[in-house]
This record gives structure tokens, C-alpha cells and sequence, in this order.
């Protein structure tokens, strides 16, 4: 008598998930790779074949995010060894997204992106990268530097040969709001209104137009002359 206890089923289900898992995985890094590549292209990134290279192409992303590239890897050299430390295995992975969020955030503002884009980047990354990829944005460098721009852990300073500079020609444009003696705009007390504008002013009434002159009287005909009498 044959018996089925189920281990052929899970078998056969174990395959079709590593296989779908394995088709949608091919798929979103052809995707990536391909929005990568047409956002590397207006940015001047010369050789197409660079967005094509698993971590090297976000590598180049945080490099045109103003980000030190070598923080990818240690991003992924941090997850692989000190992932299985149980607080740390959640707080790795979050680390790299913030990462991630940040060069994506001066990408989009290099593509006329505001901030409020992040929020489809950390929802939807790769609707983020194909809007980004296609649309008519162009790359403009004249935008403040970033805060980790100049100094600290984060900044970039490595030149790689076929990347553009992302430092703008004369420097960064200076930011008004990290300027000595800056002060914020005042702003309107609770409940203030603003005053309501002047009335328009009445127009003067129209002058009286002048009498009409009066006509001359009718001339009367000349009377017949009268006949000769007889």
C-alpha cells in the first residue's frame, strides 16, 4: 500500500518558490540596472557597462550622492559578518537603507527632486529609479553642499576616472541658511489675520454735460409781392 506523507509536495513547492524567488530577483536587477545606467548617463557617467556590475553600480549611486562609495561595502561586509548578533541583524540592514535614502536624496535634488521624493524611494525604490531614469530631469550640480560634504566619515573624497566631479566649478553655492548672522524669516503670531486691503476708491461722478444750444427760429418765406393795380 502507498503512502504520501506530503514530502513530495513540499519538495515540489520548495522548487517552484526558489524558482519564482529566482525569476523576480533576475528581474528587479535587470530593472535596477537598467534605470542605473540612464540615471548614470545624465550624470555624465562615461561607460554604460558600469551600471551593470552587482555593488559597484551603487557604489557609483553614493559617489553621485555626495557619499563616500566605500560605505557600501562596508555596509555589506557589516550585514554578512554581524548579522546573525541578534539587535544588531535588524539594525544593520536600517543603517544601510538611511545610507541609501541619503544619496538618493541628493541624486533626486541633482534631478529637481524635492525631499518629499524620498518617500516613494523608501516605499518603491526602483519607481523611485525609473522616474528618475526617464523623466526630463537633467543633472545640475549648482545645489548647496551637503551637510557631510567637506569633512567627516561620510564625504567623498576619492576620484575615479570616467565619474564625473560632483563638486560644481568655482564650489558649492553658498547656503543661506548655514551662514553666520543668518536669521530665519519672522513668522505671523497664532490667529494673526492680515489687514484687509483699502476699499477701491469711489470714482468721481461724471460732470454734467452742457446744455444743448438753441436753435434758430425759422426763417419765414417773403410774401408774394402783390399785383399792379389796374
Amino acid at each position: 500500500m502507498y503512502y504520501d506523507d506530503g514530502g513530495g509536495a513540499a519538495v515540489a513547492f520548495f522548487i517552484f518558490f526558489f524558482f519564482f524567488w529566482l525569476i523576480f530577483a533576475a528581474a528587479g536587477y535587470v530593472l535596477t540596472s537598467w534605470f542605473l545606467m540612464n540615471i548614470f548617463t545624465k550624470a555624465g557617467v562615461t561607460g554604460k557597462w558600469r551600471a551593470w556590475v552587482p555593488v559597484y553600480n551603487f557604489m557609483i549611486f553614493f559617489k553621485l550622492g555626495d557619499l563616500s562609495p566605500w560605505l557600501v561595502l562596508y555596509a555589506l561586509g557589516a550585514n554578512i559578518l554581524l548579522s546573525w548578533i541578534p539587535a544588531v541583524g535588524w539594525l544593520l540592514p536600517l543603517a544601510t537603507l538611511v545610507l541609501s535614502m541619503l544619496a538618493a536624496w541628493r541624486v533626486g535634488l541633482k534631478l529637481q527632486k524635492e525631499a518629499v521624493w524620498l518617500i516613494l524611494y523608501f516605499f518603491l525604490s526602483i519607481v523611485w529609479l525609473g522616474i528618475a531614469a526617464f523623466d526630463k530631469s537633467r543633472w545640475n550640480l549648482v545645489i548647496p553642499a551637503a551637510p557631510w560634504a567637506r569633512n567627516g566619515f561620510f564625504a567623498d573624497r576619492s576620484t575615479w576616472e570616467g565619474i564625473p566631479s560632483q563638486v560644481p566649478a568655482g564650489g558649492y553655492p553658498s547656503n543661506p541658511a548655514t551662514a553666520p548672522g543668518y536669521a530665519a524669516p519672522p513668522t505671523a503670531p497664532t490667529g494673526y489675520a492680515p489687514p484687509a486691503p483699502p476699499a477701491a476708491t469711489p470714482e468721481p461722478p461724471a460732470a454734467p454735460e452742457p446744455p444743448a444750444a438753441p436753435e434758430p427760429p425759422a426763417a419765414e418765406p417773403p410774401a408774394d409781392p402783390e399785383a399792379p393795380k389796374a
